[in-house]
Parts: C-alpha cells; sequence; structure tokens
C-alpha cells in the first residue's frame, strides 16, 4: 500500500487503528536497523521503536504532509534515538571493554572484533556527524535525501561525511 493510501485510510472514519496497524508493519523494519545502528543493543533499539511509535500515533493526526511520511516517521525515530543516546551517556560512560561486553552479549550482533571497533568509532562521533556517517554509508541514502530529513544543506552534510571520515580512520588508527 503506497503511503498516500495509508494516509488517507488512516483519516477516514473507523479506520484510523487498522492504517495505523498497517503503517507499524509497513515501517518497523525500516526504522528498527537506523535505531539500532546509532544505539548497537537490541533491546534498546526495540524499546525506542516502540517509544518512536506512540509518538507517531500521537502525532499522526497533526502530520501536514509536506514530507514524505516515510522521512517524516524516520526525523520521529532519530530523534528518539539520539534522545536515549543523551539520557544513556548521562547515566553511563562508555569505555571500549563495556561496549564489546554490549555487543558480545547481544545475540543479534555477529560482527568480529574489527567491526565492533568500526562501530565503536561510529558511536564515538558527534551526534550530527554520526546521523549522516549512518544515513550515507550503512543506508546508502543521497545527500539531497539527508537534507530533506535533517534539513541543513548537502553541502554541509557531505563535510560532516567527511569529518567523520576522517574521524573513524583515524580512531582506527588508517590514517
Amino acid at each position: 500500500m503506497e503511503e498516500e493510501d495509508l494516509i488517507q485510510l488512516y483519516f477516514e472514519e473507523g479506520k484510523t487503528h487498522y492504517a495505523f496497524n498497517l503503517m507499524v508493519r509497513k515501517y518497523s523494519e525500516q526504522l528498527y536497523w537506523p535505531i539500532r545502528r546509532i544505539l548497537i543493543n537490541h533491546e534498546d533499539a526495540n524499546d525506542v521503536l516502540q517509544n518512536s511509535f506512540i509518538k507517531i500515533w500521537n502525532a499522526l493526526p497533526k502530520f501536514k504532509q509536506d514530507s514524505q511520511l516515510y522521512t517524516w516517521m524516520y526525523r520521529i525515530a532519530m530523534n528518539e534515538a539520539l534522545g536515549f543516546l543523551r539520557k544513556e551517556k548521562k547515566h553511563k560512560n562508555h569505555d571500549d571493554i563495556e561496549f564489546a561486553r554490549s555487543l558480545s552479549s547481544d545475540p543479534y550482533f555477529d560482527g568480529d572484533e574489527s567491526y565492533q571497533a568500526f562501530l565503536y568509532a561510529v558511536k564515538q562521533l558527534p551526534e550530527k556527524q554520526q546521523l549522516v556517517f549512518q544515513m550515507k554509508y550503512f543506508e546508502e541514502k543521497k545527500y539531497s535525501e539527508i537534507s530533506e530529513i535533517l534539513g541543513g544543506t548537502e553541502g554541509s552534510h557531505k563535510a560532516s561525511y567527511h569529518h567523520a571520515m576522517l574521524k573513524i580512520k583515524k580512531s582506527l588508527k588508517l590514517d
């Protein structure tokens, strides 16, 4: 079902819950993986995904349709993930050992030590660079799409990606 059809169905009397359930089924996985790449931990990503859908449910009646539904939902999910990350950083001091332990105990993580080091380097990036890097590297989004989601210019996102790459290379001692 296309986005426009979902939105139209959502606003039909008596079809709100049905349409929202269709949205959840359609977009859960697409929203889960970007959240997961930011938070790393499966349980945290699942919790944030659920909180994102609660926020989406509450905000959907005010959705102005000035962007695509997925873009709007993605923005909400990323804000939730970053908010979770900020709270987590206040309560925990992530170091290499704790990070590796968290990944190795995660039954959904199947990477080796070098991939763990790579993810740790990404997780250490400033917020904006981390988001831009994730969207460009993992999701292969165009800079125009990144600009639509995050705001800002394509040039600023290209610069953020470039600086993120330099920091990751330095962290992994690849320079």
